[in-house]
């Protein structure tokens, strides 16, 4: 990923925007510090489909009772 500054990215929008389109994200950072990305709106779509945790567990097919309880046997003697 190319990284270029504030200043520069206000100069060369265009170019950024072409070169996002065509597959190269642009990370821009503000006094050293990261502050955006610009990215193709194909890319962003992708992204912002991916579900949360919460929407993976939630959609987890199987029941409570399908699930095995776990074996808590000890793997090895430890002497402490």
């Amino acid at each position: 990923m190319k990284e270029i500054q504030l200043r520069e990215a206000k100069a060369s929008l265009s170019a950024l925007i072409d070169g996002a389109v065509a597959g190269e994200p642009t990370l821009i950072t503000r006094h050293g510090r990261k502050e955006a990305v610009v990215l193709s709106f194909a890319d962003y779509e992708r992204l912002s489909r991916v579900p949360s945790f919460g929407q993976l567990l939630a959609a987890f097919p199987a029941e409570a009772g399908d699930i095995p309880e776990r074996d808590r046997t000890p793997l090895r003697d430890i002497d402490l």
